[in-house]
């Protein structure tokens, strides 16, 4: 198991009950023999998705917008906390020991940043039931959806069992990202406000973003590496990430590119057409 370089302890101010005692050892422990639980989760979870498909062609679609706007905003309220959480750590962490510590050194995965870390890694498995709305109501379930799911619970629980110093950054920034989307599906679910169009816009380029930064720190880790450096991951790590973040940063582009540029080109078309 890898170890922090740095001692010290981040304090919050205000420390809740169910964050107190958290053992981080016992964590890591435990998905060092299990984390291989999540190759079963997603074989299930994708068996569950395509059979559900096929079960509910020939049936009339559910509604659910009110279980479905309880559930995005429960999940929207859970990744505000664990953002708040580790943002607190993240800039502490930065301000003390620089950005290169920031990359390689784990010790956020101890105390309160710790806990909202293995909470994080456990919320990629309940997180696979958004998909469950998107079946049961017979919404269109696109690569990207299925494969950004399964592919991070895998990824995930791998990283959090080999203590990787990256997840400080993983995790922050899409406990963020989740945050606002989870708040505008809440929102959108329920039909109460009108969101402008600039929402969505905005949320994929959130989430390009996120995926040239995990890019990035990913490559810097590897340099910090092969010069002989401390870092706290591995040369099989930082291949299987960049690949992922690599393909994940194609796709969310490829959506942006095909939902706001291609598909405005095509409604302008069309409306061109018809004004002849």
């Amino acid at each position: 198991m890898n170890t922090s370089r740095v001692t010290f302890q981040y304090n919050n101010h205000r420390v809740f009950e169910f964050e107190q005692g958290f053992d981080y050892a016992e964590k890591i422990a435990w998905f060092e023999k299990n984390w291989t639980n999540s190759i079963i989760y997603g074989a299930v979870y994708l068996l569950f998705i395509f059979a559900g498909q096929l079960y509910m062609q020939s049936r009339p679609k559910f509604n659910l917008r009110t279980p479905l706007t309880l559930w995005s905003f429960s999940l929207a309220v859970f990744s505000m906390m664990g953002a708040v959480r580790l943002w607190q750590e993240f800039v502490y962490f930065v301000a003390k020991y620089g950005w290169k510590a920031s990359i390689c050194d784990p010790v956020f995965y101890k105390g309160i940043s710790g806990f909202w870390a293995w909470a994080f890694i456990v919320s990629k498995l309940p997180e696979l039931g958004d998909t469950l709305f998107i079946v049961l109501r017979k919404q269109r379930l696109i690569f990207l959806h299925w494969y950004h799911h399964v592919t991070v619970l895998l990824y995930a629980w791998y990283s959090y069992a080999h203590l990787i110093a990256l997840g400080r950054y993983f995790l922050t920034m899409n406990y963020t990202v989740h945050a606002c989307m989870y708040f505008y599906y809440a929102l959108r679910a329920s039909g109460m406000v009108k969101i402008p169009g600039y929402v969505n816009i905005s949320l994929t380029v959130m989430q390009v973003f996120q995926m040239v930064v995990a890019c990035v720190v990913n490559i810097m880790a590897h340099v910090y590496r092969q010069r002989g450096d401390y870092c706290s991951t591995t040369d099989v790590h930082t291949y299987i990430s960049t690949f992922l973040y690599f393909s994940y940063f194609a796709l969310f582009s490829n959506f942006f590119y095909q939902t706001y540029v291609a598909g405005k080109r095509k409604l302008k078309a069309v409306d061109e057409f018809k004004t002849k």
